[in-house]
C-alpha cells in the first residue's frame, strides 16, 4: 500500500504547508508562469477587439469549412474540463482515496477551460449580443431557438456543467477558506476569506451538512461527465456528413476527453509540485496512478481511430471511404499522422513505470497528448473541406488572428489558474488531514466518503 501523504505530518504541519503556497512570496515559476499568461491573454484581448469591429471574415472560416478553430478550440477545451469532475466526483463516490491530491486544483482546472470553452461559440456568432436566442424563453413566433440542433443542446448541457462544477467546487473550499480565515497574516485578508467561510466554525452540525451536501454534488456531477461531450459529439454525430455520422462518437469524445483531462492535470501538477515542494502531497503514486489512466484512456481513443477506418472501409460506401482517403493522405494528411504520433506512439511510454514515475517523461507524454487531441478536432472539423459535391471542394487556411484567439485563449486559462494557486489553497488541507494516521491526528487514512453519516 502507498502512503498518500509522505513524512510524518500532523494536523497542524497539514495547515501550514499548504497555507503558506498562499500567504509566503511565490516562486520565480509563478512570476514566470502568470506573465506568460497574463501576455497572451492581452493578445487575446486585442483579438476579440479586432474581431468584434471587423466580423468573423477576419478568420479563416469559408464556406466549406464554416466552423474553423472556434469550433475545434471549444471542443478541445471542453475535453480538458472533464478530468476535474472524474477526479472530484466519481473517484469520490468510488473510494479512490489517492484523488485527495490533486482534486482541488483539477476542479479549477474545469471551470477555467469551460470559461475558455464557453467563449468560442459566442465568438463565432458574429453577432454574440443576440446570444439569449439560444435560451428557453416563450417564443411565439416560433423562429427561435432550434431545439432540434444539438448546438441548442451545448448551451443547456455547458451552462449546467459549468453550474455543478462551480458549485461542487466552492462547497469544497469552505472549510479551507475558514482555516485561511483564522491564519491569515493581514486583517483585509481575515475579512475577505471569513466571508467566503460563510461562518464556517467546524462544529459536528457543520461538518454533517457539509459531507451530505458534497455527496449529493458528486452524484449530480457524476452523469454529468458522460453526459456533456455525449452532447457535444452530437455536434457531428447527428449530421449526414461523411465519418460524422458515427454512433463511436459519443463514447469516443468521453474517452478523449478523459484522455485529454488527465494530461492538462499533470502538465499542472508536476511544475506546481515542484516550485511549491509539494512532493509529500502529489506524490510519485499520484503520477503514476495518472499515467495509468492516461494509458488506458488513450487505448480507447485509438480503438475509436481503428474503428473509423475500418468502419469505413467494410461499410463499402464510396463517400466514407473517400473521405478517409482524403485524411490520410490528403492536402491535410500531415495533420492526421501528427495526431496518430501523438496520442498512438507517444503514450505507448507509459507502459514503462519507470516512465510513469519521471516528471521529465509524464511532462512530454503529456505536452504531446494535449497538441495530439488538438489535432483530432482540427482533422474532424477540417473534413468539411471536400464532402459529396467536387464544386463545393475548398481549402481552410487558418489566419493570424485565428492562431492569436486560440493562443490567448490558453493565456486566458493559465492566468485565471495561477491567480488560483496565488490566493486559494490548491490542495484540501481537510481532506489531506483525513488521511493521516489516526495517531497524527488524523482519520486513520479515510476519505471524506467513509465519513459521512
Amino acid at each position: 500500500m502507498h502512503p498518500l501523504v509522505q513524512r510524518p505530518h500532523t494536523l497542524v504541519s497539514v495547515g501550514e504547508a499548504l497555507g503558506d503556497v498562499v500567504f509566503k512570496p511565490h516562486p520565480r515559476g509563478w512570476w514566470l508562469g502568470f506573465l506568460a499568461g497574463f501576455a497572451l491573454l492581452q493578445m487575446l484581448l486585442v483579438a476579440i477587439a479586432w474581431l468584434f469591429y471587423m466580423g468573423v471574415g477576419i478568420w479563416g472560416i469559408n464556406v466549406p469549412v464554416a466552423w474553423g478553430f472556434a469550433i475545434v478550440n471549444f471542443v478541445w477545451w471542453i475535453g480538458i474540463g472533464h478530468a476535474g469532475t472524474l477526479i472530484s466526483a466519481i473517484l469520490l463516490l468510488m473510494h479512490q482515496k489517492w484523488r485527495t491530491s490533486i482534486n482541488r486544483f483539477s476542479e479549477a482546472m474545469t471551470i477555467f477551460a469551460v470559461m475558455c470553452a464557453g467563449m468560442f461559440p459566442l465568438l463565432h456568432m458574429g453577432r454574440p449580443w443576440f446570444f439569449y436566442w439560444l435560451y428557453p424563453f416563450p417564443n411565439v413566433a416560433g423562429v427561435y431557438p432550434q431545439f432540434r440542433s444539438p448546438l441548442t443542446w451545448d448551451v443547456f448541457a455547458v451552462t449546467t456543467y459549468f453550474t455543478v462544477s462551480l458549485v461542487f467546487w466552492y462547497i469544497g473550499l469552505i472549510p479551507d477558506l475558514a482555516s485561511l480565515r483564522d491564519s491569515a497574516p493581514k486583517r483585509i485578508q481575515r475579512i475577505i476569506y471569513g466571508i467566503l467561510a460563510l461562518g464556517w466554525r467546524g462544529s459536528a452540525i457543520h461538518w454533517r451538512r457539509y459531507e451530505k451536501v458534497y455527496l449529493l454534488l458528486a452524484g449530480l456531477s457524476t452523469p454529468l461527465v458522460l453526459s456533456v461531450h455525449t452532447v457535444v459529439s452530437f455536434d457531428f454525430a447527428v449530421s449526414i456528413v461523411p465519418l460524422w455520422h458515427a454512433t463511436i462518437f459519443p463514447p469516443f469524445f468521453v474517452a478523449g476527453a478523459i484522455f485529454s483531462g488527465f494530461a492538462m492535470v499533470v502538465a499542472l501538477a508536476i511544475p506546481v509540485r515542484r516550485w511549491y515542494h509539494l512532493e509529500d502531497f502529489i506524490t510519485d503514486h499520484h503520477l503514476d496512478l495518472c499515467g495509468k489512466v492516461m494509458l488506458a484512456t488513450g487505448m480507447l481513443v485509438c480503438y475509436g481511430y481503428f474503428s473509423e477506418v475500418w468502419m469505413a472501409w467494410y461499410g463499402h460506401s464510396l463517400y466514407e471511404w473517400g473521405t478517409t482517403i482524403e485524411r490520410l493522405f490528403g492536402p491535410y494528411g500531415w495533420s492526421y499522422w501528427c495526431l496518430i504520433f501523438c496520442n498512438l506512439v507517444v503514450p505507448q511510454i507509459l507502459w514503462s513505470r519507470r516512465a510513469r514515475r519521471s516528471d521529465f517523461w509524464l511532462m512530454v507524454v503529456s505536452i504531446f497528448v494535449l497538441i495530439g487531441m488538438w489535432f483530432e478536432r482540427y482533422v474532424i472539423v477540417i473534413t468539411l473541406s471536400r464532402e459529396y459535391i467536387p464544386a463545393a471542394w475548398g481549402r481552410y487556411a487558418p489566419t493570424v488572428w485565428d492562431y492569436a484567439t486560440m493562443l490567448g485563449s490558453l493565456g486566458l486559462f493559465l492566468t485565471l489558474f495561477f491567480l488560483f494557486v496565488r490566493y486559494l489553497p490548491m490542495i484540501s488541507m481537510a481532506e489531506m488531514r483525513e488521511l493521516l494516521p489516526k495517531r497524527q491526528g488524523g482519520g486513520g487514512g479515510h476519505s471524506i466518503m467513509e465519513n459521512a453519516p
